[in-house]
């Protein structure tokens, strides 16, 4: 009687175990990678840099040159969706998206604030971003809405 109950108290324990280390388990997914996501898409809550005069001087200028190109060249500078998620702001520009980065046109340049030191407006991918040039690191970036 007494070795029943004492295989019972075993089994109890480590069926306990083993749901604690499931529950445990559930925020990094056991890859180790349990980064807070929501923390890259709430990126309303984020300080910007670029207004919203400036986001709609953006969309203006895209109106207008988009409008010209051929229906073939509107969309080659799309970014495949798994490059386009790293865009993030505080995120830091991968080396294979930095080989995609060309300067900013003049003309929408000159229709947005000065950048601050060290940072440059670039095109990524057919997407404005505000680049700190020493570390690569995204300061705001605008999607157009291809």
């Amino acid at each position: 009687m007494r070795a029943k109950r004492c295989l019972h108290l075993f089994i109890a324990a480590i069926l306990a175990l083993g749901c604690s280390q499931a529950l445990a388990q559930d925020e990094g997914h056991g890859h180790g990678r349990g980064h807070d996501r929501d923390e890259f898409r709430e990126d309303h809550d984020r300080d910007h840099f670029y207004e919203d005069h400036d986001r709609e001087a953006m969309r203006g200028w895209y109106d207008e040159h988009h409008d010209h190109l051929p229906a073939g060249l509107r969309d080659r500078d799309r970014l495949p969706p798994g490059l386009e998620r790293q865009l993030v702001v505080r995120g830091t520009l991968p080396p294979g998206l930095r080989a995609k980065m060309y300067p900013c046109p003049e003309e929408l340049e000159r229709r947005l604030p000065p950048p601050p030191p060290d940072c440059a407006h670039v095109v990524v991918g057919g997407h404005i971003v505000l680049l700190n040039r020493a570390n690569f690191e995204i300061m705001d970036v605008f999607h157009f809405e291809l």
